[in-house]
């Protein structure tokens, strides 16, 4: 053979080599959700998920149970294992045909909770009541929580960053306040394992929660979207950073000469570009925190937020925004309509009308059904948007679910209005979750007011009757519209025999 023939055929076989050559392979692994000391949700068909090579067959293996499923062409995929019994611990094993295998150690089967909202979900154990008393009493290895690490996205994410930590006494001071609470009542009073998923982040609006392309099309929200991109266009990122660069020079002067005084230095300005970032913009904490947990087997959602939108011009659009939320989470979850619960605003001098609003929408949407909301009325704090009494919050949230989820008998809310009539010169008010209505101190019915036809509200006095509260004042000889409790911080007293607070509210006839 000549040495052009030999060149010419090693060149060929070159070619071949180089179109027969398999792709590079990509590693098994799982979304982060599915990692050591996880919980996974009792009872329902379960979801795992993760990433290969396209076109593996992988199969995943757990308390006795298995299931496959094929990499699609960017190498993800999803097996769904049959229904499991609370219990563990279990070792989650997954596997593909190339020999690669990944896992998960210490897996327990319970409830699973996810936990949702701005800085009052975030806040954790060490920041709230009496944590000099719960960190010694946190040794309950069988509450496990999950806190989403993960910041804004601009296009829905899959993966997430965050690690299961079980709950201790070493581990407690940074779990959500909120979500622990709840979580501890769960688990005493259903005695199986449970799992909080911790999604959060402070000083958030609820418009970064939700799928932005579902927000853009709700037409009732047209016109927040037209003041708040006027808002963003009108930003001057450059001028602003500015500012915050004086802002800063002036501190670090401060903070010197507070220092060499042996003062407390004063609070460091924040970066306003740093602060629209986490903020997430639409849509944006939606993309990067929930959309990459969407899917994972859950009982269902906790959302502690809203004092963001009880700013001017917000306000009166959290009606829409609140059940768009929790429609679309359903939606994307594709567990039907799971439970989903709020935390109702709480008694706190904002001086914000939108405060009120946002109050009144969440009493508003409890008419989706499988919803409830814990009245927080009472154990606000006047100056402190973060209230430190986060136990009473996690019980009624428990409370709640205890009732209307798992179905124990026990009282899930406050007196919640129901139906009004005009009686003469009176207002007849019927509550329900009214079974011993009283005031907690003994003291006649506080925080009721009446309008007539000039609109002018008037102080009124109420009569307790069974479930039902009769209202009237002097000045008002036919009345048009009632409200209770209808301030930032009012002065009431109207709870049931369960000791929860009667919700605010009001109605016009």
């Amino acid at each position: 053979m000549s040495l052009l023939s030999s060149v010419k055929t090693f060149a060929a076989a070159v070619v071949v080599v180089g179109v027969a050559a398999p792709a590079a392979r990509a590693d098994l692994k799982l979304s982060a959700l599915f990692s050591d000391h996880m919980v996974l949700q009792r009872d329902i068909a379960l979801p795992v998920w993760g990433w290969s090579t396209p076109g593996d067959e992988v199969r995943v293996t757990v308390a006795g149970v298995r299931g496959t499923a094929k990499a699609d062409e960017r190498g993800a995929w999803r097996v769904v294992l049959p229904k499991l019994a609370a219990g563990g611990p279990h070792a989650l094993k997954v596997a593909n045909a190339a020999g690669e295998s990944v896992g998960a150690e210490d897996v327990f089967v319970g409830e699973v909770w996810l936990c949702s909202g701005q800085s009052n979900m975030a806040m954790a154990v060490r920041s709230a009541r009496d944590y000099d008393r719960e960190q010694p009493a946190a040794t309950l290895p069988m509450i496990r929580m999950f806190t989403e690490r993960s910041g804004a996205a601009t296009t829905p994410q899959t993966q997430c960053s965050g690690k299961w930590e079980v709950c201790s006494p070493e581990t407690v001071g940074g779990f959500s306040a909120t979500a622990y609470f709840f979580g501890r009542e769960i688990h005493k009073a259903l005695g199986v394992p449970v799992g909080l998923v911790n999604s959060s982040v402070g000083g958030t609006p609820i418009e970064s929660w939700i799928a932005a392309d579902v927000q853009r099309a709700e037409p009732k929200l047209q016109p927040f979207f037209e003041a708040q991109d006027k808002i963003a266009a009108a930003f001057d990122e450059a001028a602003a950073l500015k500012t915050y660069e004086q802002q800063v020079e002036k501190w670090k002067h401060a903070a010197a000469e507070a220092k060499a005084a042996g003062k407390p230095s004063p609070r460091k300005p924040v970066n306003p570009l740093e602060t629209r970032k986490r903020k997430g913009n639409v849509g944006g904490l939606y993309d990067g925190k929930i959309a990459p947990l969407v899917g994972y087997g859950i009982r269902g959602a906790l959302w502690y937020q809203g004092e963001a939108n009880a700013a001017p011009g917000k306000g009166e659009f959290y009606r829409y925004q609140l059940p768009l939320l929790v429609r679309d989470w359903r939606a994307k979850w594709g567990q039907g309509d799971f439970p989903f619960a709020w935390v109702q605003l709480p008694n706190f001098r904002s001086g914000r009308d939108g405060w009120l609003l946002v109050r009144e929408a969440m009493l508003d949407t409890l008419a989706l059904p499988n919803t409830g909301m814990a009245v927080t009325i009472d154990i606000g704090e006047s100056r402190d948007i973060h209230p430190k009494n986060k136990q009473d919050v996690g019980r009624r949230l428990a409370s709640w679910a205890r009732g209307a989820v798992y179905g124990q008998k026990i009282e899930t809310s406050g007196p919640l209005p129901d139906e009004f009539e005009v009686v003469g010169a009176k207002v007849v008010v019927a509550l329900r979750h009214a079974a011993g209505l009283r005031t907690r101190d003994g003291s006649a019915v506080r925080g009721f007011e009446l309008s007539g036809a000039d609109g002018t509200w008037h102080p009124a006095e109420a009569e307790i009757d069974g479930p039902r509260v009769l209202v009237r004042s002097s000045a008002v000889v036919a009345p048009r519209a009632v409200r209770y409790a209808w301030a930032d911080e009012p002065d009431v007293n109207l709870v049931n025999a369960a000791d929860l607070p009667a919700s605010p509210f009001r109605h016009a006839f």
